[in-house]
This record gives C-alpha cells, sequence and structure tokens, in this order.
C-alpha cells in the first residue's frame, strides 16, 4: 500500500508533465478499461465465491470460482497488455514524457500485483486439489482474498485517478 501510496502521489504531481506530448485526454480509452474494470469487479465477487466454497469445504466449487477468478484476471492482463502495446506504438511509450513514465510504473505495477495474484489464485487451486482444505491452507486461501480484494480497490483508484480523472479535458 506505501508503494502504491507513492505512485499515485508521483502520478499526481507528473500528470501534467507531457513535455508537448499526449495527454491522458488524448490517448485513454474510456470504454476498453471500463471492460477491465468490469473484468476485475466481477474477478472480486467470484473469488468471494471461492472464499465462501472454502469455508463450506465444497472443492467443486471451490474449483470453479477460483477458475472463474482466473480468467476473469488473465481477461484484465491481456487488455491491458494491449492498450500498453498500442500505446507504445503510437509513439507514447514510458519514455515519452513524465506523464507516461508514471503512468506505465502505476498501472504497470498493479498488472504486476494481477499476475502475481493469479499465480497465487493457481498455487491455492494446487494446494486445495492436493491437501484439501486444512486449518493453513484456509489461512493461505483468506490471505490470497484479502490480497485480490485489496488490488480491487487499488483499481478502482487507478480508474478514478488515472483515466476518469486524467481523461477529462
Amino acid at each position: 500500500m506505501v508503494m502504491f501510496s507513492a505512485f499515485f502521489a508521483t502520478y499526481a504531481v507528473l500528470m501534467g508533465q507531457t513535455a508537448g506530448g499526449p495527454t491522458g485526454h488524448d490517448l485513454f480509452d474510456l470504454r476498453n478499461v471500463a471492460i477491465e474494470t468490469g473484468f476485475l469487479l466481477a474477478s472480486s465477487f467470484t473469488c468471494g465465491l471461492a472464499s465462501i466454497a472454502a469455508d463450506k469445504r465444497s472443492t467443486v466449487l471451490f474449483q470453479l470460482a477460483m477458475a472463474v477468478t482466473c480468467a476473469f484476471g488473465i481477461g484484465f492482463l491481456v487488455l491491458k497488455g494491449q492498450e500498453f502495446a498500442s500505446l507504445v506504438a503510437r509513439g507514447a511509450g514510458p519514455t515519452r514524457s513524465a506523464f507516461l513514465s508514471a503512468f506505465f510504473t502505476l498501472v504497470g505495477c498493479h498488472g504486476l500485483h494481477v499476475s502475481v495474484g493469479i499465480l497465487w489464485l493457481l498455487t491455492m487451486m494446487a494446494q486445495v486439489f492436493a491437501k484439501g482444505f486444512r486449518a493453513d491452507i484456509q489461512r493461505r486461501i483468506l490471505c490470497f482474498a484479502l490480497f485480490w480484494h485489496a488490488l480491487d480497490i487499488i483499481w478502482i483508484a487507478v480508474f478514478t485517478v488515472v483515466y476518469l480523472i486524467g481523461s477529462a479535458k
């Protein structure tokens, strides 16, 4: 959280430092970002369902909910990767301006955390498959769920500060 706070502060300071280049208004496609946001919010819901299934010790429902959570997370990352590739192809890469450096750092760091979360999710699925719902596994599932929900909260802040405010003229 401290790291993301620092990235948000940096982004806020550098938001207008475009070096004569494109601004968020020129670059951001809010329709795609809304789809990305929908993926993450839906993944938070399915992660919650997986937590409920774990509490009920329902292996099938747990695995299904985690698989859907994983699919939503991967969908988010694919769209985010396409956005980054499109920006770089249009000459709006992280070296273009301080604004874009801050943008790629903040949003890319969030994407990195989603990637780590997906690896953690797959690990939890494997552990439940191999060992069931032991107390230590239940605790790890809870820690994963807290991490995943925290990523969604951070994304809402990114969506608001970077995309909504950043695309306003």
